[in-house]
């Protein structure tokens, strides 16, 4: 790859639409694997239990044991969290979309800044319009990508304030409605556990989930999902899988061919389509260790924020 300054132009449309088509023309067995998953709903309970638990127990230790705790440990069960929040935005827990509302504020609760009403608002429009610069949210701002650059420091600090990055991005997107309702219920929600956590466990708790909040989401090889999902690592293709060990905690999120080509089939059930339709997905590129992209990201100067398909075609 070049380290160009700009984005990489398709006139296609997105991908993922005919492959869905091809691969149900033979393989229409893939269909029985659409459905809800209720129990994801218990794991969102356990994990929250789990979070509220551990940043009680560290109330009164060092912040340096709270920040190895958080790492090693919280990273995993935020980012957990988020890949459930991905799963009820897709209503892809209860057959309700209000209650999938309900669990996916209740999986935001111990992430400290609330997110999950504008990523639903977000992410299905980047599934409809990926690669559209005014509907894709996915991508990142042009001022952005300029910012940021194609250096290890310029790479690393935005890893390390990646929330704060795709917080910036919504005034570009003017086609898409900021908030709603669920928006402010969110927020309620939210900065109210984080006021219940400060007085009633203390500022160690707290920092806690806050260090737990940062590192599922960037400066950590969980991160590296989000280059993994459609930096271009393999021209021209824009879309990648990963097939690792950390599919495990992060429940099979980094199937992301099979997730676009079929979004309405929950975590549980895209393995099975990769098993179903071999010969569209063995064929494509995929990564097979986030902790080994993690790095590439941060030390190849090939590889920065433009490397991202972009379309003027809706589609």
């Amino acid at each position: 790859m070049d380290q160009g300054k700009e984005f990489l132009f398709s006139e296609e449309i997105e991908p993922h639409k005919q492959r869905t088509k091809d691969i149900l023309s033979k393989h229409p067995e893939v269909k029985q694997l659409i459905g809800k998953n209720p129990y994801s709903f218990i794991i969102i309970v356990l994990v929250v239990i789990l979070q509220l638990s551990i940043a009680i127990l560290l109330r009164n230790q060092s912040w340096w044991l709270v920040l190895i705790i958080a790492y090693l440990v919280g990273a995993f069960a935020n980012h957990n969290l988020y890949v459930l929040i991905h799963e009820a935005t897709h209503n892809l827990i209860f057959k309700n979309r209000t209650a999938n509302t309900f669990a996916a504020i209740t999986a935001d609760l111990v992430n400290v800044a609330p997110g999950a009403i504008s990523f639903r608002t977000y992410h299905l429009k980047h599934h409809s319009f990926q690669g559209h610069y005014d509907l894709d949210a996915d991508l990142a701002s042009k001022w952005e990508a300029k910012l940021i650059g194609h250096s290890f420091m310029g790479k690393a600090i935005w890893m390390i304030l990646f929330p704060l990055f795709q917080a910036l991005r919504p005034p570009r997107l003017r086609e898409i409605k900021f908030s709603n309702k669920w928006t402010y219920v969110n927020w309620l929600f939210v900065f109210g556990m984080d006021v219940v956590v400060i007085i009633f466990a203390g500022p160690m708790s707290f920092l806690y989930l806050v260090f737990s909040f940062f590192f599922s989401i960037g400066f950590h090889p969980l991160g590296a999902r989000w280059i993994q999902e459609h930096y271009i690592t393999y021209p021209p293709q824009e879309t990648y899988s990963y097939y690792g060990i950390l599919n495990i905690p992060a429940l099979n999120v980094g199937y992301h061919n099979e997730h676009h080509d079929f979004p309405s089939i929950p975590w549980n059930n895209l393995p099975k389509v990769r098993e179903a339709a071999p010969e569209w997905y063995n064929n494509l590129h995929y990564h097979t260790s986030w902790f080994l992209l993690f790095f590439k990201f941060l030390f190849d100067p090939s590889i920065s924020l433009f490397s991202r398909v972009v379309r003027t075609n809706r589609g």
